[in-house]
């Protein structure tokens, strides 16, 4: 009657959030939630989430980082271990540190100074490039060696067919 009414859709993975660290928080200790939870203040120890973790632009963690997926707009000092989620690091996060994940994006402008471990992944980019290609040479070869084979039917055929004309 007054208008259309917008629909906003928030991602359900923010919906679920039940932890909040405010902007001006610290804790120093350990940081452990069965829950996801965003930290926008500091925390000055180990952090252990049983869901997702939202690390604000304001958010600060000085510590080992255990979640199922991270999402790190802020700054994180430590290892940061997802191993069947994801870490993002957006475009404002800062990671000093190694990550261990099952897949990570890494924004523009953001900083990670680390290595990262991809955890679920059985072989190499190169190793499954270089068994398609095997299997393609392969594959290329066995076509080859018919179409060989087809021709060298037909070239039987024909001296079949001269060798009849020439004995008449």
């Amino acid at each position: 009657m007054f208008g259309s009414r917008k629909e906003t859709s928030v991602d359900p993975a923010l919906e679920q959030v039940k932890t909040i660290i405010a902007p001006g928080a610290i804790i120093d200790g350990p940081l452990t939630t069965q829950d996801s939870a965003r930290i926008d203040g500091t925390v000055n120890g180990n952090v252990t989430i049983s869901g997702a973790l939202i690390v604000g632009q304001e958010g600060k963690i000085a510590g080992t980082v255990s979640a199922v997926n991270a999402y790190i707009a802020g700054e994180v000092t430590g290892n940061i271990s997802a191993p069947q989620g994801k870490v993002e690091i957006s475009d404002t996060g800062k990671v000093i540190g190694d990550v261990s994940c099952k897949g990570i994006i890494i924004d523009e402008n953001a900083v990670f100074s680390g290595q990262c471990d991809m955890t679920g992944v059985d072989k190499s980019s190169a190793e499954i490039a270089k068994e398609r290609a095997v299997a393609d040479k392969a594959e290329n070869s066995e076509a080859e060696s018919k179409e060989s084979e087809d021709k060298a039917e037909e070239n039987k055929e024909e001296n079949k067919e001269e060798n009849k004309e020439e004995n008449k």
